[in-house]
């Protein structure tokens, strides 16, 4: 097992909480800022998804629903803020 900040479980909380705080801050931006193009610039975002999967199991037949992320600028430097904070916690 790892020792140090090289753990998978340190990562994926890092990102989780990058992803947070981007969306908080875009959120926040999206409220305060009047229409300008840096608004426009930091809160673009693309939004990568899954769409439904029919999963076919002959006994039970189901359908998971879809499954997306909206990925920002902003939740990209909330990202970076985090695992730099992180770094310097651990």
């Amino acid at each position: 097992m790892a020792v140090g900040p090289k753990r998978p479980r340190f990562y994926f909380g890092v990102l989780i909480t990058g992803f947070l705080v981007g969306g908080l801050l875009s959120a926040l931006m999206k409220e305060f800022l009047p229409p300008s193009p840096t608004l426009s610039f930091f809160t673009y975002s693309v939004a990568p998804g899954l769409g439904p999967v029919p999963v076919n199991l002959l006994v039970v037949s189901f359908t998971l629903c879809p499954c997306g992320l909206n990925v920002s600028i902003l939740s990209l430097i909330g990202v970076a803020v985090a695992y730099y904070a992180a770094r310097s916690l651990f």
